[in-house]
């Protein structure tokens, strides 16, 4: 068995686009862990980052990270030429210290520049050495479960190397518990929090999502006012494993205080569709938020910016994931074909946030690397991420005092830029 004080190595995937952000949130969490935990960040690479630490450190990380996909503990590491090499090392892992033989597993494998012939034969191998390892200590194998396991086995394979992980998280960081219900393909939460991050919001500045879909920005932003951690709502693989410590997961989930309930709305979304709105008001309550988020059904091309407690129209950021099909219309204009339809939409939103959003930041989530020139726009930044497989860009556009007034005195001509 280890030692509480042994240090491991771990690597945290995220979404591509988002390791930056990611070793920036590790280096915070590791400034609140405490000693204890020994946290330290190490480096990134595209797909995630390497940290090391105790398993505290595995508990905390779990617990708070925002951005982070899961948190991967190394077991072993070493060169390899064929699927034996794979296979010896697996089966040289202590696995029988971490879980019983009564645990479900789940093996994935992930390869790049891999000169191996089947990941499927490689992925095989691993299991069978794991299973291996336990019938020849135990006379028992443990059985294999790829919908909900107790454990999952990550490999990680490039040309050369091949390393081994135990998953400390089990089902994906992204999933927070609250979410029951999504709209058509809803952003992942852990990329919803990425995107807050990368577009500068923090709590008390102004936050507006006039396409809110299920709500996940707007989810992401509530929590993050209300101090709570992301993982508040959940369990974790850790909490099945042999060496699993009780008392100090008890101690790290009661650290946190939630922050005082805000007396002003600062957070404010809209959605063409009813459905939606209702949705992501239920959505809200799920993940524990406790104070008012103003929603409205409207068409994001008539909105307007939201005002205080005086009614004086509030300046702050807008951040969007823009839908596609149904829910981007115009009214009394759906016989207009789809690409027609998506230019109308993108021309008109452009024009209200030029006329009405003087001195807010925009920022639009999007796969169609030709948004800036649907809005006849030019932005300021351009952030490459990946959803998934899917490129996708964050674009930045800043809405300068005197758009309006050169909108109302010359039309932007539909082809060019301003």
């Amino acid at each position: 068995m280890q030692s509480p004080d042994t240090n491991y190595s771990y690597f945290c995937p995220c979404p591509r686009g988002l390791e930056a952000a990611l070793a920036d949130e590790l280096n915070e969490i590791a400034q609140h862990a405490g000693p204890a935990a020994n946290l330290k960040v190490h480096n990134q690479v595209p797909g995630g980052v390497h940290c090391s630490g105790t398993l505290l450190a595995a508990y905390q990380m779990n617990l708070h990270s925002r951005i982070a996909s899961r948190v991967l503990l190394r077991m072993g590491h070493g060169s390899y030429k064929n699927e034996n090499d794979i296979y010896d090392l697996t089966l040289a892992q202590a696995w029988e210290d971490w879980f019983k033989v009564s645990h479900t597993i789940r093996v994935d494998l992930t390869a790049v520049k891999s000169p191996l012939r089947s990941l499927e034969f490689s992925t095989l191998k691993i299991k069978d050495a794991i299973c291996d390892r336990f019938l020849d200590q135990f006379k028992l194998r443990p059985s294999v479960n790829t919908r909900t396991p107790d454990m999952r086995i990550a490999g990680f394979v490039d040309a050369h190397n091949f390393t081994v992980y135990l998953d400390t998280s089990g089902e994906a960081l992204f999933k927070r518990g609250w979410r029951e219900e999504t709209g058509d393909a809803p952003l992942r939460e852990n990329l919803a929090a990425g995107l807050l991050r990368t577009a500068g919001w923090k709590p008390g500045v102004p936050l507006f999502d006039p396409m809110c879909g299920s709500g996940t920005i707007l989810a992401e932003a509530a929590q993050i006012i209300a101090g709570v951690p992301p993982g508040a709502r959940r369990r974790f693989a850790f909490e099945k494993f042999s060496n699993f410590d009780a008392d100090a997961w008890f101690a790290i989930k009661g650290d946190f205080k939630p922050n005082p309930i805000p007396t002003t709305p600062t957070l404010f979304g809209s959605d063409i569709s009813g459905d939606m709105v209702e949705l992501t008001r239920k959505n809200l309550v799920r993940a524990g938020v406790h104070f008012e988020v103003p929603l409205k059904q409207i068409e994001a091309q008539e909105i307007k910016p939201p005002v205080d407690a005086e009614g004086k129209p509030l300046v702050g950021i807008i951040l969007s994931n823009p839908p596609y099909g149904e829910r981007i219309g115009v009214r009394g204009d759906r016989a207009l074909p789809t690409e027609e339809l998506f230019a109308q939409f993108f021309s008109a939103f452009s024009s209200t946030l030029k006329q009405r959003f003087a001195g807010w930041s925009v920022f639009l989530f999007s796969a169609d690397l030709g948004l800036p020139k649907l809005m006849r726009l030019k932005e300021a930044r351009k952030t490459p991420f990946f959803n998934g497989a899917l490129e996708c860009r964050l674009f930045r556009f800043d809405m300068v005092a005197g758009y309006n007034r050169r909108e109302e005195a010359k039309p932007v001509p539909r082809d060019s830029e301003d």
